[in-house]
C-alpha cells in the first residue's frame, strides 16, 4: 500500500498548517500537547502514522519552546514508526548564529541542525534561511523555499513607473538578484555599518534613487531600525516612494511603533510568523499554497526548482 501524507502542526504554527491543510485538500491531524504544572510539554500524536509520509509544521521562533514542540512532535512520529518525517520549517530560528564572529560564541544554526537530525527528521523543508549556507549543516535533503514566488506577483501588481531594488546592506545582494533578473531594472545597496546587533551607526547609499520608486528586498524584519534608517536615506536622497518587502515578521521590542512612524509607504510579509497585533502599514502575503504545493511535490517525487522564478521574464507559477 502507498505510504499516506500526514500533515501534523505544533501550537504556534497552527493558523498556518490549518491553511496549508485546506490548499492540500485534506485535515490536519490531531496532536495534543500535554503541558505539566513546571512548563514541561509532551506531544500526544493522535492519530496513525506508521509507515507514512509525515509532515510536521512548526516555525521555531520565540520563545524556544516553539523548537523544544518541534523536537518532541518528530520524536514522537519516529517512535510511532513514521515511515518518512519532514520538519516544515516556514521560519528557521537561530539562522543569524551561523559562523563564529568573535571569540567563544555559538553556532546556534548548526546547533539546531544536529537537533533536528537527531530527532528523527528526513527532510528539512524552510524559506528564506537567513544564511543559504546553513542548508549545508545538514546531512539530510533541505528544500530551501524562495520567497520571490510570492513577492514578485505582488509587485508586478503595484505597476511601479521606476522601479529600482536596494538591499538593506551588502550582505542582502545576492538575494535580490532574482528581482534584478526578472524585472531588469537596477540594484541600490544601503551600506550600513552596526555598533551592536540590533543598531545602526551609520549608513551610505550607493547608487542612484531620484525619482525612482524604491523596494527594499530583506529576509528578516526584527526591529525595523534598519529599513527606518534606509527609508529616510533614500528618500533624502530624492526616491519617490520606498517600500520594503522582508519574508519573516520577527518586529521584536518596539518594531510596529517604528513601522509606523516611518516614512515607508508599506512592509510586506510573509505569514512565517504571526503577527502580534495588526498594522495599516503592514500588508502579510501567505505562505501556505506555495508550502502545500512544495510539500505534494516531495511526496509524488516532481521537481520543486520549477515553482520559484529563472532567469527569465516568465514568471512560473505555483500551480506549474
Amino acid at each position: 500500500m502507498q505510504p499516506q501524507i500526514k500533515l501534523l502542526s505544533g501550537s504556534s504554527s497552527m493558523y498556518l498548517a490549518r491553511k496549508i491543510a485546506e490548499y492540500h485538500g485534506q485535515p490536519l491531524g490531531h496532536v495534543s500537547i500535554q503541558k505539566f504544572s513546571d512548563g514541561e510539554m509532551q506531544p500526544n500524536i493522535l492519530v496513525s502514522v506508521r509507515g507514512e509520509y509525515v509532515f510536521c509544521i512548526q516555525s521555531t521562533f520565540a520563545p524556544s519552546d516553539n523548537l523544544m514542540e518541534l523536537l518532541l512532535m518528530i520524536d514522537a512520529a519516529k517512535r510511532a514508526s513514521a515511515g518518512y518525517i519532514t520538519a516544515v520549517m516556514p521560519y528557521f530560528g537561530y539562522a543569524r548564529q551561523d559562523r563564529k564572529d568573535k571569540p567563544r560564541v555559538s553556532i546556534g544554526s548548526k546547533l539546531v541542525a544536529n537537533l533536528l537530525t537527531a530527532a528523527g527528521a528526513s527532510r528539512i523543508m524552510t524559506m528564506d534561511l537567513h544564511a543559504p549556507q546553513i542548508q549545508g549543516f545538514f546531512d539530510i535533503p533541505v528544500d530551501h523555499l524562495d520567497s520571490s514566488a510570492i513577492f514578485i506577483p505582488y509587485i508586478e501588481e503595484l505597476n511601479l513607473r521606476n522601479l529600482v531594488f536596494a538591499a538593506p546592506d551588502v550582505g542582502s545582494t545576492k538575494r535580490i538578484m532574482p528581482y534584478i533578473k526578472y524585472f531588469d531594472c537596477p540594484l541600490v545597496i544601503c551600506d550600513k555599518q552596526r555598533t551592536s546587533a540590533n543598531e545602526v551607526s551609520s549608513m551610505t547609499v550607493i547608487g542612484d534613487v531620484s525619482q525612482k520608486d524604491v523596494v527594499l528586498i530583506d529576509d528578516i524584519v526584527d526591529t525595523a531600525n534598519t529599513l527606518t534608517k534606509a527609508s529616510n536615506l533614500l528618500l533624502d536622497q530624492g526616491a519617490n516612494s520606498v517600500r520594503a518587502l522582508c519574508t519573516h515578521p520577527v518586529l521584536s521590542g518596539n518594531a510596529y511603533e517604528t513601522v509606523e512612524n516611518s516614512a515607508m509607504e508599506e512592509l510586506v510579509v510573509c505569514d512565517t510568523i504571526p503577527l502580534t497585533r495588526e498594522s495599516e502599514k503592514i500588508k502579510v502575503l501567505s505562505v501556505a499554497e506555495l508550502f502545500a504545493t512544495v510539500i505534494d511535490h516531495t511526496y509524488t517525487n516532481k521537481s520543486i526548482s520549477t515553482l520559484f522564478i529563472k532567469d527569465t521574464k516568465k514568471l512560473q507559477t505555483i500551480n506549474s
